[in-house]
């Protein structure tokens, strides 16, 4: 009996980076994998909380949404994580992803 549709099962060897830092107020440290996959968009998991998400240069300018997504509690932190992604991130063109 199957179960589910499988909608994707990709493998793929890509470059991870791990980068710990620290602003005024707050430790961060953060896995970044950049990967071919979800348009382009760089997946950025929190290694303290867990929290993850797909972040790309327009969504860095989102304040709001980075405060969303890693529960932060001010706009300044926001600032911050945002002045990091900004050189994190790469500037990469939108990717078709599906056909």
């Amino acid at each position: 009996m199957n179960l589910f549709d499988k909608l994707y099962d990709n493998n793929e060897n890509v470059p991870v980076r791990f980068v710990g830092f620290t602003t005024k107020d707050t430790r961060y440290d953060f896995g970044i994998v950049y990967t071919n996959l979800f348009f382009g968009k760089p997946l950025v998991i929190c290694m303290q909380t867990g929290r993850s998400t797909l972040l790309d240069p327009k969504d860095i300018t989102d304040l709001n949404h980075l405060q969303h997504v890693f529960r932060i509690d001010s706009k300044e932190q926001a600032e911050d994580l945002a002045e990091f992604f900004s050189e994190a991130i790469p500037a990469t063109p939108f990717q078709e992803q599906y056909e």
